[in-house]
């Protein structure tokens, strides 16, 4: 039995599709995830006078209202039933996000016991066997596996083994014992 880290934003719960909501809404524009495929995402909507979205990540309903990301719910649930699984959030930077996440894992991961979930500002400190994420600031302190869950904003990063949906992981971990 091999315990899992899995993070919420852009792994669990769709917040890219949100946020480009957001920007497009504020910038007149029409993105989506593929425009990022090959630039940089920080560089694109920090440029150009590009209106900001991130002052509606401190909104209430952003993080209560994001979607789950396909086969997340189906692929965890069997994971947590081989496995020890936490989902652990670096949520403290948004102090609406901490109920609002929460009350998301109750209503669409209800299989995960309010004992494995953890919100917390620093994912240095957590250790386990593998860790599911999409940035590699919580990736490049994890001493187990890490797997960089693709996303927007992290097309052009390398040196991590990238998995690019549910399924894939699925594959990837049904192995572990």
């Amino acid at each position: 039995m091999k315990t899992i880290i899995i993070d919420m934003d852009d792994v669990l719960a769709d917040a890219s599709a949100r946020i480009l909501e957001i920007f497009n809404e504020l910038n007149g524009t029409n993105v989506d995830k593929s425009f990022f495929d090959n630039r940089n995402f920080y560089e694109f909507i920090n440029s150009n006078g590009h209106k900001p979205y991130r002052p509606q990540l401190f909104e209430p309903g952003f993080f209560r209202n994001l979607t789950v990301m396909p086969d997340a719910q189906e692929v965890v649930k069997e994971l947590s039933e081989k496995h020890k699984v936490y989902v652990v959030s670096a949520a403290t930077e948004f102090p609406n996000s901490l109920k609002e996440k929460y009350d998301w894992m109750a209503e669409h991961f209800p299989f995960i016991s309010w004992k494995n979930f953890m919100l917390c500002g620093d994912k240095s400190i957590v250790k386990g066997d593998v860790m599911i994420d999409d940035h590699e600031k919580n990736l490049k302190t994890f001493d187990g596996e890490a797997l960089l869950f693709d996303a927007m904003h992290n097309k052009l990063l390398t040196g991590y083994h990238r998995v690019y949906n549910w399924q894939e992981i699925h594959k990837h971990l049904l192995n572990l014992v």
